[in-house]
């Protein structure tokens, strides 16, 4: 399942910096979950993004990512979008996880929403 969120993008080409983004990602990595939020309205005007462009958050689950330590997880996803560092991307923020990673986060959120239902419910 690939999941895709929208936000305001900006243009590389005849494509949006983050589809260019989700695009490679896939390719290298072939993602169980991927999530790119482009943030970059939130970021207008400040020194290195005056235009606001090029702030993006990542959130990929890859079995690509078993065996690696955090640090090389990151340096993967800057090998594949070394262009993009290079160019419409100014800032890029990494969750980077493997299925298995992935899956006790999804089991732990919902024993804490659980045992907040019953609290809520006492």
């Amino acid at each position: 399942m690939v999941l895709i969120m929208a936000k305001a993008c900006h243009m590389v080409g005849t494509m949006h910096t983050r589809d260019v983004l989700l695009d490679k990602l896939t390719g290298a990595f072939a993602p169980v979950e991927l999530e790119v939020i482009d943030d970059s309205a939130a970021h207008r005007g400040h020194q290195g993004a005056a235009g606001g462009g090029g702030h993006f958050n990542v959130r990929i689950v890859s079995g690509a990512f078993e065996g690696k330590r955090l640090v090389a997880r990151h340096r993967l996803i800057y090998e594949v979008l070394g262009e993009e560092m290079a160019g419409p991307v100014h800032a890029l923020a990494l969750r980077t996880l493997t299925p298995a990673e992935a899956e006790a986060e999804a089991a732990a959120a919902a024993a804490d929403e659980a045992a907040g239902n019953i609290i809520a419910n006492v």
